[in-house]
């Protein structure tokens, strides 16, 4: 993770799979953040715990995912939040986010995340809702 590398997809779905199994008899759904970060990663996901019923995808420019984390690095004290870092974190990210767009475009839903965060909590809560409703 220091380096911008993905943690290994069997350490997720060991946490994954045990978090939820804990939850499943007292909630609604999962909202994952961040995940899947591999095509690979959400094919054993939908076989070992069950099939994904939406994808949200906060589509954003990379100017402006530099500039949040950077702002993030002023007051976190992750040993990861530098510029060098945050981009060989984005080339992980372009690398293998089309793929899983690809895979799951009958369930993604974008989300321009350019808003404010209010503006895009406010379009991701009315997606959501309707899973729940």
């Amino acid at each position: 993770m220091k380096e911008g590398a993905l943690v290994p997809t069997s350490v997720v779905m060991e946490l994954l799979n045990e978090k939820i199994k804990s939850k499943v008899a007292t909630s609604k759904g999962f909202l994952i953040d961040g995940y899947p970060r591999e095509k690979k990663q959400g094919e054993e996901f939908e076989t070992a715990i069950k099939p994904v019923d939406m994808v949200l995808y906060l589509e954003s420019k990379d100017e402006t995912m530099v500039q949040r984390l950077l702002k993030r690095a002023e007051t976190s004290g992750r040993s990861d939040d530098n510029l060098e870092t945050i981009q060989k974190r984005l080339q992980t990210f372009h690398d293998n986010n089309d793929p899983i767009i690809e895979a799951y475009k009958s369930k993604v839903v974008i989300i321009s995340a350019e808003q404010s965060a209010e503006e895009v909590f406010a379009e991701a809560e009315k997606k959501l809702d309707t899973l729940v409703a």
